[in-house]
């Protein structure tokens, strides 16, 4: 039997789903050649799509239409779901949450449905999957195929909601955040976060009408309570859509605080440097003027002058002090 972390041909993992929650694991050999012993089962193969064989295999051994089979191992990512000759071929994305990646790194899933098989494809790895596959394996997995198609999307767009969470907590740890704090660190950070939200926006749109056509367009097969989910599904999306657009604007509204601020301390700086120029003007003035190196300067014998000269300037600073006071400067 094969293991569940083995990979068998093209084959990521297969599943002879038995009807009533549980599957049994199946070879790349065995599914090639697959047929239901009991009318209740259902064979699950998850696929990448660039290994060798799988075109033809697509092609030849299910009898897909080759435009099909070309858009189910094509790296076409844009969401998008339709029926032909009774089955369901979609497009769906997930968040990549493998090492390295950002949040709007997007993995595209291809899958295809004929009631009795469900193939799921992928290029890189999708964790989704591998959530209904261990549900699976606990005998507390989909029953059906339109059970299995309806689990799936749920997982991807429940997966779509941790990403929202971290980016919401992310701005309310910025938020929290004091004055002292580097502000152009702050202002990197919130724009990364916009960035992620416009790439979720701008990506998972596109789902929520692939979402749509599934429940509108799916052949008889997708039963009327698989319907039913795929609209509550359709109904998350909507929020977690809505919630990015709040998260967006709380991250501009924190920009523009964050901005305001930094521009407020910059604007006090420049006010005290102006009057700290303004104090010392006309006493540079005097001094400057007692200092040139010209006959004729008076107090030069004087041994009192100095003390006159800083008594001079001490008297034009408050002087000074009280025009700005009363002309609310300080």
């Amino acid at each position: 039997m094969l293991n569940d972390n083995e990979e068998d041909g093209p084959m990521l993992f297969g599943r002879v789903l038995d009807g009533t929650g549980g599957g049994r694991a199946i070879t790349w050999e065995e599914a090639r050649k697959w047929v239901p012993r009991d009318p209740a089962e259902l064979l699950w193969l998850h696929l990448c799509r660039n290994r060798e064989g799988v075109f033809e295999w697509l092609e030849g051994g299910l009898s897909i239409p080759e435009p099909t089979a070309e858009l189910l191992t094509s790296d076409s990512t844009r969401p998008r779901a339709f029926s032909e000759a009774g089955a369901l071929v979609a497009t769906l994305r997930g968040i990549n949450f493998n090492p390295g990646a950002e949040p709007e790194d997007m993995i595209s899933m291809q899958l295809w449905s004929d009631g009795r098989r469900v193939i799921t494809l992928r290029r890189y790895p999708l964790q989704s999957p591998r959530d209904v596959l261990a549900q699976i394996d606990k005998g507390d997995g989909p029953v059906d195929a339109g059970a299995l198609i309806t689990q799936l999307t749920e997982v991807m767009i429940a997966r779509m909601n941790r990403s929202i969470v971290d980016m919401n907590d992310h701005i309310d740890q910025l938020e929290d955040l004091g004055t002292e704090d580097d502000p152009e660190d702050m202002l990197k950070r919130i724009a990364t976060i916009r960035r992620n939200c416009l790439a979720l926006k701008r990506h998972m749109s596109p789902q929520h009408e692939a979402l749509e056509s599934i429940a509108r367009e799916a052949p008889d097969w997708f039963e009327a309570h698989d319907r039913r989910e795929i609209s509550e599904s359709i109904d998350r999306l909507r929020r977690y859509l809505d919630d990015l657009d709040i998260s967006k604007e709380s991250a501009l509204v924190l920009q523009d605080d964050i901005r305001a601020r930094s521009i407020a301390r910059s604007e006090r700086t420049n006010y005290l440097l102006t009057i700290v120029a303004a104090i010392f003007l006309p006493l540079g003035f005097v001094t400057g003027l007692l200092g040139i190196n010209v006959g004729g300067i008076p107090g030069v014998q004087d041994n009192d002058a100095f003390w006159i000269v800083v008594g001079l300037c001490c008297a034009i600073l408050a002087l000074q002090l009280a025009l700005f006071r009363f002309w609310k400067w300080l």
